[in-house]
């Protein structure tokens, strides 16, 4: 075994020729890439591994298996990265619309989901996020989040074979497949686990295994307790006695990333999946992976060495693949995830979360500052912007913004967790706890759109409010994202109380099977569901014919009345239009003066309501209501 090399040469010559004993002769465009994008990923391995023995043998490895990779990638995969290389920002176009769905209860199967592809491109849309489908434990598997295999999909849904002709067939649509990454940790029944208990060589140090509780203990006084309900810290014990790191469900183990051997492990299950036709991986729970003693263990600078590692890594053999970043942090971490050079797209959980906050107070501010404060990323990325997610709804805003609106962030969401999960006088919410506390107070909330936003509870503003949620997604920029069902309003699911497997995790009551009913309403005005289909379809038209909402910039704009959001999204062009949003998330009519409209031309066209507006006259907003409009700013 060798140290990594000072000279980046030393090591590039020994990479090339581990690739070319793997791969054979590497073509011109693999020898493109890899002299690009191999002195970065030399630079990086120097940081994370520095002196290890194994660190310059793992990166020849490494490289050795990108070129492999690229050697069998399909053509057709390889026509679509020069496409994607040749139109960077694609991902960014107005017509981009996400669905996100599990494939058992959406579908029954992959062959399932194959069958609705009609329905996808009828509803418009081109990103397809398929929750965790690949082998996991029986039972209680974290909803596929604890994985045994990442090249086997679990039989009950279909094989390896089917998600590669599934993704042929929705690349053909103009649909991108989405699939989940767990990075972090694998299921306790992975091949690597079991080796890993037995000792066998090159797998011992693939987990965080320790003899006893001293370093347990030592860890522990650092790091949050992330499922209290299922184990108490970050560790459980094995049936031998020793302990293992566990941050989540107790038959889920952390890997190591501190092993080079785990980080060329995992480059290789990329790899995999993105010669199947995996277009975008959900990077899971990217604020853990890397652990120091004296740390929180989250959001530390390796985690982003890490991922702009696996990046390099892509680059060579996959370079269309994106990475979306996952990180349910403080704002100030979230961003930091976000770069064409880690992830190029990221869920941007401080949104929606503030989505749900302005409908519950009635007061647009602190979703007006968050826009206006923490909205801009760096060029060639794009925020994924959801109502709500197959997860629970934590009210991450940071404490500081909250306390200039004069909100104290711990009552705030107290208040919160009361208000959704009914709980508080007068509520339209019907959600459930998520992982509630009873030492710190502490939890999150569960439920559909539609449950959230009082459809269920009978309340008058309910359809008007899911649609004013995802007016609010589809116009901010980047990737709107729904969760299929929601654009029929379906409700909250109950049942998973009486599953064993499910009963003890309450994420389960906003996993509804597919609403069958719902969807064969679809087509009825007089329904609820056919309300909400028809005004959701409308707005994923109007977006997909509006250039002005491609991209991300957005600048905000003052209404001037606390319970009005209001920000503008500009076209590219010099002197272009602008579309000015205005959203009242108040259950009281308001009147925007002509004075706060007079920056502009008097007429502006109504995108969704397709008539003339004479912005002399003010603008009158109803109950939950919003507008699109067209304008023309009054210096053009």
């Amino acid at each position: 075994m060798t140290h990594l090399a000072t000279d980046v040469d030393v090591d590039r010559t020994a990479a090339l020729a581990a690739a070319e004993d793997l791969a054979g002769t590497l073509d011109p465009a693999f020898r493109r890439r890899f002299d690009a994008h191999f002195p970065t990923l030399h630079g990086l391995f120097r940081r994370l591994y520095g002196e290890r023995p194994d660190a310059q043998e793992q990166l020849s490895a490494v490289v050795a298996e990108a070129a492999a990779s690229w050697g069998a990638r399909p053509l057709e995969l390889k026509a679509l990265d020069e496409r994607r290389e040749e139109d960077p920002e694609w991902f960014q176009s107005e017509r981009m619309l996400g669905g996100v769905c599990y494939v058992d209860r959406y579908a029954g199967s992959l062959a399932g989901i194959r069958e609705k592809i009609p329905y996808f491109q009828e509803l418009g849309l081109t990103y397809l996020h398929l929750m965790p489908l690949f082998d996991s434990p029986e039972g209680n598997s974290d909803g596929g989040y604890a994985v045994s295999s990442y090249r086997r999909v679990n039989p009950a849904l279909g094989t390896m074979a089917e998600l590669t002709e599934l993704a042929a067939e929705l690349r053909l649509a103009g649909i991108s497949l989405v699939v989940d990454f767990i990075f972090n940790h694998t299921s306790n029944e992975h091949e690597w686990a079991r080796k890993a208990i037995a000792g066998e060589p090159g797998y011992e140090d693939f987990y965080l295994i320790f003899p006893d509780r001293e370093m347990p203990d030592a860890y522990e006084q650092t790091v949050r307790e992330i499922f209290p309900d299922d184990h108490p810290g970050a560790f459980v014990q094995l049936e031998d006695g020793r302990w293992i790191w566990a941050t989540f469900y107790h038959f889920q183990w952390d890997l190591n990333y501190a092993n080079p051997a785990v980080f060329r492990a995992m480059a290789g299950e990329m790899l995999f999946l993105a010669n199947r036709g995996v277009e975008i991986l959900r990077m899971d729970a990217v604020a853990f992976i890397w652990k120091q003693l004296g740390t929180t263990c989250e959001s530390l600078p390796e985690a982003h060495l890490l991922l702009q590692a696996f990046n390099e890594v892509l680059r060579m053999a996959a370079p269309s693949l994106l990475f979306k970043s996952e990180a349910i942090v403080h704002p100030d971490e979230v961003i930091q995830y976000i770069s064409p050079g880690e992830c190029q797209i990221s869920y941007n959980p401080l949104q929606m979360a503030l989505t749900w906050e302005a409908l519950a107070t009635r007061d647009a501010r602190l979703l007006q500052q968050a826009l206006e404060r923490r909205h801009a990323l760096p060029d060639g990325t794009a925020w994924v912007n959801y109502v709500r997610s197959h997860d629970d709804i934590g009210w991450t805003f940071a404490d500081e913004d909250a306390a200039e609106l004069g909100i104290d962030g711990f009552g705030h969401r107290r208040f919160l967790n009361d208000f959704y999960v009914g709980r508080f006088p007068g509520t339209f919410a019907r959600g459930v706890p998520f992982q509630e506390n009873p030492k710190t107070g502490d939890a999150r909330v569960a439920g559909t759109t539609a449950s959230l936003a009082g459809i269920e509870a009978g309340d008058a503003g309910g359809i008007d409010r899911v649609i004013l949620a995802h007016a609010i997604a589809m116009s901010t920029g980047g990737i709107p994202l729904l969760y299929l069902g929601d654009e029929v309003a379906q409700l909250n699911d109950y049942g998973f109380r009486d599953d064993p497997a499910t009963a003890d995790d309450s994420r389960w009551v906003n996993r509804p099977a597919y609403p069958a009913d719902r969807y064969a309403e679809s087509a009825d005005p007089t329904t609820t569901a056919g309300k909400v289909f028809a005004r959701m379809a409308e707005l994923v038209r109007v977006r997909a014919a509006t250039p002005e909402l491609a991209g991300n910039a957005l600048v905000g704009f003052d209404a001037h009345l606390p319970s009005v959001l209001g920000f503008q999204r500009r076209g590219e062009e010099e002197g272009a239009s602008v579309v000015l949003v205005l959203a009242n998330v108040g259950d009281d009519l308001v009147l925007v003066d002509p004075v706060t409209l007079s920056g502009f031309l008097p007429e502006a066209w109504d995108l969704i309501g397709l008539e003339m507006r004479d912005l002399t006259q003010g603008l009158a907003l109803p109950p939950h209501g919003f507008v699109w409009l067209r304008v023309i700013p009054a210096h053009a």
